[in-house]
């Protein structure tokens, strides 16, 4: 078959006041039309680096040393400035990791597309705002019209990625590169945007690598896959061969940290490092630590939150007249309780209203209607009052996007104390740089990170920053918001370890949303599903796996990525 893609011997280097950092040395892959090409590996592995190189968009300083970039006959490492932005969109399209940045928030998205649109192709006016919306609706936007002409913040996560996508594919390439394009997504989106990205890879022969930490996709989409680990390719081949019998050390691990659909474990299983560094799966002690003192909660209430009637509505189009106003209903008469010391898991599609349930417990929204006690205080009705601070004090929220929730302009070891600072709970500066350090030893970063800033971190790392950020305060409800969906299997064991820890030990009360099915079988005490704004169930986790009530949760389950391959022998 013909290659639309041929990289060789490819060497990407970042130069540093400390020497030359190689984020890829030797790599050597093809891509063929209508072919789907996984990239696994870690974070800081050097896939994201593959494609950056691949379309000449390195963040400087970093170069390609050496090596070869041969796309439809031609050596792209030969094209000057003008001839690369000719290539990039029309023939060449990327779907970037964080779709926060990736979106300019002063623009409505119908300015953004369509300004994409009438640069990559020949459509003008009418024809590019109607190719706008096709393009929406083919990712899973409802109402694309008249979601035009919204901004960026308006969206969820989920809802900004699906756009990013619908960016990547407007100038109508030959070549995608996908990375990460489905981490925010919950399994019925990801399953629309893996049959769109298959069907086009049929209908058009478009040649697609996709960048991910989630081994699941690649066992449904991908034809081949690449194993990096720090900057090589330790292993390529098709998909059964390398994921149903890996030869590579590092492979195997990989494989065996993907989180069990099928089955509750006690742990996650961490990957084991080449060089025998990985996590020895130890428990943190933390009863006489820290974090374990100060305990503010009431041990007599059994119920800490409780959610009576909840309702929001967000208004999508303003307008004079109440019956030309265009209005969704993001929560939906909710009702809900977490019960102490449980983890309550929130699964539903992108939209659902997981998030917004999230935000008005933090204080975040303010809800039309409805009750919510946090800890037996009612904290709707007199949000200013002292029960309510003391009420809201004891939640902490772990978002979902690691790059916006931290400053760019504080170190670490500031990001991290500030809600010690805030809540003045220790009586010296030098006990907070202490237990600053000590938090980031538990999350995996070490205390060596305190002086770095967020930029200087992978999208991995600085979710951990957020963790160690949130548990700074010494919170007794902690709401994780996708707290591992940037996280690649490696890290995302280590992480949800970590939580389970915490959880044990300090008796924490979780409320995990995360549209990682086999996260959620693994965390979850009882899973609510969400839809539309209202919950469909509520049940026990091994319960609602085995045997879903309502036909929205079977649905879901039904769509979860599985690792059933093929005979290796018969690939």
């Amino acid at each position: 078959m013909t290659e639309l893609l041929r990289i060789n011997d490819l060497d990407v280097e970042f130069p540093t006041r400390h020497g030359v950092v190689k984020a890829a040395r030797g790599v050597s892959l093809t891509v063929a039309p209508g072919e789907v090409l996984g990239l696994v590996g870690e974070s800081g592995a050097g896939k994201s680096t593959i494609g950056n190189a691949i379309i000449n968009l390195l963040e400087r300083p970093g170069r390609v040393a050496s090596g070869e970039i041969v796309f439809q006959g031609e050596d792209l490492r030969t094209y000057d400035e003008d001839r690369m932005r000719k290539v990039r969109g029309a023939r060449i399209g990327m779907i970037f990791q964080d779709p926060q940045t990736s979106l300019n928030p002063l623009l409505t998205i119908g300015q953004q597309l369509v300004e994409t649109i009438q640069k990559a192709t020949t459509h003008r006016g009418q024809a590019a705002t109607a190719h706008a919306v096709e393009l929406l609706e083919a990712v899973g936007i409802t109402e694309a019209r008249a979601r035009l002409n919204a901004y960026p913040h308006q969206f969820s996560g989920g809802m900004r990625q699906r756009v990013v996508i619908a960016l990547a594919l407007a100038g109508d390439p030959d070549l995608v590169i996908a990375d990460e394009p489905t981490t925010a997504l919950d399994v019925s989106i990801q399953a629309q945007i893996l049959d769109l990205l298959k069907r086009l890879c049929r209908e058009r022969a478009l040649g697609v690598i996709i960048v991910t930490h989630d081994i699941g996709v690649i066992a449904n989409i991908a034809d081949r896959v690449a194993v990096m680990f720090r900057g090589e390719v330790v292993e390529t081949g098709k998909v059964a061969q390398v994921l149903g019998a890996p030869r590579h050390t590092y492979t195997k691990s990989l494989i065996a940290a993907v989180p069990r659909a099928d089955r509750r474990l006690e742990r996650f299983t961490s990957v084991d490092y080449i060089e025998g560094s990985g996590a020895s799966g130890a428990k943190i002690d933390v009863r006489s630590h820290w974090l374990g003192k100060g305990r503010r909660g009431d041990p007599n209430i059994r119920d800490v939150i409780e959610l009576k009637d909840l309702n929001l509505e967000f208004v999508l189009q303003r307008a004079i007249r109440k019956k030309n106003r265009k209005v969704v209903r993001a929560v939906d008469n909710v009702s809900l309780t977490v019960q102490r010391g449980e983890v309550l898991g929130l699964v539903g599609e992108s939209g659902s209203g997981k998030s917004t349930v999230a935000r008005l417990i933090a204080g975040l929204y303010n809800p039309d209607s409805g009750l919510i006690r946090i800890e037996g205080t009612d904290v709707v009705s007199q949000p200013r009052s002292a029960g309510a601070r003391k009420a809201r004090r004891l939640v902490q929220m772990i978002f979902q996007d690691p790059y916006s929730s931290l400053n760019a302009r504080m170190r670490v070891r500031d990001i991290v104390a500030e809600p010690i600072r805030f809540y003045r709970t220790t009586e010296s500066e030098a006990e907070t740089r202490r237990i600053v350090g000590d938090l980031l030893e538990h999350v995996g970063l070490g205390a060596a990170a305190a002086t770095r800033y967020p930029h200087e971190f992978s999208g991995g790392q600085r979710q951990r920053i957020s963790i160690a950020r949130a548990l700074a305060s010494r919170p007794e409800i902690l709401i994780c918001d996708e707290p591992t969906s940037a996280l690649d299997v490696s890290v995302q064991a280590t992480i949800l370890n970590l939580l389970k820890d915490l959880q044990e030990e300090l008796g924490l009360t979780m409320l995990f949303i995360t549209h990682d099915l086999p996260v959620i079988r693994q965390m979850a005490d009882r899973i609510a599903v969400m839809r539309n704004g209202a919950i469909c169930e509520v049940a026990p986790t091994d319960r609602l796996f085995a045997a879903p009530e309502h036909e929205y949760s079977r649905h879901l389950l039904d769509l979860m990525p599985r690792m059933d391959l093929l005979d290796p022998d018969a690939a």
